[in-house]
This record gives C-alpha cells, structure tokens and sequence, in this order.
C-alpha cells in the first residue's frame, strides 16, 4: 500500500472551441484551466481573442510536466492535429 499523499498539482493539456465559429480550435498548456480559459474569453490572449468566446472541447491532466508539454507539443503537430480532430 502506497502511504504517500495524492499529489496536489497537475499540468492541463486543453482544446478549445470557439462558439462563434465552431472549426476554430485552440491547443494549450496551463496548470490552472479554469483562470486560463478566463484569460482567453478576456482577451488577454492574443492568439484566441478574435473568436471568442471559448468553451474548453477537452482537457488531459497530468502529473508529469514534461508529459503534459510533450503531449501539447504533439497536439500542434500535423499528426496530431489529425489525432485530435478524430479522437476529441
């Protein structure tokens, strides 16, 4: 039996979709969803600001860091790209 609390932070991979213009997605990183997606919907992104608002598609938590940027990373590869856009 492991006697080692649960760990306390994880490290989010998301999609979003815009509600205004649904084929409009957006990958990202951050370790708290829900102020992240604040800051899109807000503006303070700039990359998102033209289609928002946002809603988040999907969300993988991770423990691991270096996964959860490995795994974005793979996200906005052209494999990935296709990954993503059959599987969520």
């Amino acid at each position: 039996m492991n006697d080692n609390p649960p760990p306390s932070r994880f490290y989010y991979v998301y999609i979003l979709t815009s509600e205004t213009d649904r084929t409009r997605h957006y990958t990202g990183f951050t370790e708290n969803l829900e102020e992240r997606l604040k800051a899109h919907n807000s503006g303070k992104v700039p990359h998102t600001v033209k289609y928002r608002p946002w809603v988040i598609e999907s969300a993988v938590a991770f423990l691991s860091r270096k996964k959860a940027m490995d795994f974005e990373a793979y996200l906005k590869s052209h494999s990935g790209r296709a990954f993503a856009k059959r599987h969520f």
